[in-house]
C-alpha cells in the first residue's frame, strides 16, 4: 500500500484515432473515463495509506473505501485491456485456426464460430457491462464470462484474452441502446488479433497505465 501511494499509476495513452465504426468522439470520451478510474484508484491507495498510518484499520470508514478501491481498481485495468486489444491498424483479421489462439478456442468450443457466436451474445445481454474471454492458466481452457459491474463476475487467477466493454458510454454516441449488437460487430472489426494472441502465449500482457 505505501508503495502504491507513493508511485501512484498515470493513465496511460492509447492510439486509436479511425477505428472502423467506434467514432474518435466516443473515445475522447471514454479516454476521459477511464482517467477518473485511474484518478479514484490513486486516491483510495493514499486515503487508505494514510488511515493505516492513523490506526483506522478496519473501522466502518476504512471498509467503505476499500469496497469501493474494488470497483475503481477494475475499472481501470478492464479499460486498460479493452483499449489494448483495438487498433485502427488492419484490426479484425480473422483468426486462423492453426495458431495457437485458434487451437485454443477450438478445443475449449468446438470452433472459433461458436465461441464468436457465444461471445456476442454474452456481450448482447441486458444488465451486462463487460464480456471477457478469460484463460485458465492451469488447464489451459478458454471460456467467456460476462461482468456486471467491474468487480463482479472476474475469475480469480483467470488472465484476460479478449476485453469488451459494453456499457453503454462504450457506443452510444455512435449507436442507440438497441443497436449494441451493430457496436460489438464493430469492437469485433477492430480488436486486434495479434494481441489477443500475444496474451494467450505470454508475450503480451496488460498495457499497464
Amino acid at each position: 500500500m505505501a508503495l502504491l501511494a507513493q508511485n501512484p499509476y498515470k493513465q496511460k495513452t492509447f492510439d486509436l484515432s479511425g477505428l472502423n465504426g467506434i467514432s474518435d468522439q466516443t473515445l475522447e470520451v471514454h479516454f476521459g473515463l477511464y482517467g477518473g478510474y485511474v484518478k479514484n484508484t490513486n486516491t483510495l491507495n493514499e486515503q487508505l495509506y494514510a488511515m493505516i498510518q492513523d490506526g483506522k484499520a478496519g473501522t466502518p470508514a476504512y471498509a467503505e473505501l476499500t469496497r469501493r478501491l474494488g470497483f475503481e481498481y477494475n475499472g481501470m485495468v478492464l479499460h486498460e485491456w479493452y483499449f489494448g486489444n483495438m487498433t485502427s491498424k488492419g484490426g479484425g483479421a480473422d483468426i486462423s485456426s492453426s495458431s495457437a489462439l485458434g487451437r485454443a478456442l477450438g478445443e475449449s468450443y468446438g470452433s472459433i464460430d461458436v465461441w464468436k457466436k457465444d461471445f456476442t451474445a454474452i456481450g448482447s445481454m441486458r444488465g451486462v457491462g463487460w464480456a471477457v474471454l478469460y484463460l485458465d492458466p492451469d488447464t489451459g481452457r478458454l471460456s467467456n464470462h460476462w461482468i456486471t459491474l467491474h468487480e463482479d463476475g472476474n475469475v480469480a487467477g483467470f488472465k484476460p484474452i479478449i476485453v469488451m466493454d459494453v456499457w453503454e458510454h462504450a457506443f452510444l454516441l455512435d449507436y442507440k441502446p438497441a443497436e449494441r449488437p451493430k457496436y460489438i460487430e464493430a469492437f469485433l472489426s477492430n480488436l486486434d488479433v495479434s494481441v489477443a494472441e500475444g496474451r494467450l502465449t505470454g508475450s503480451v500482457g496488460r498495457p499497464v497505465g
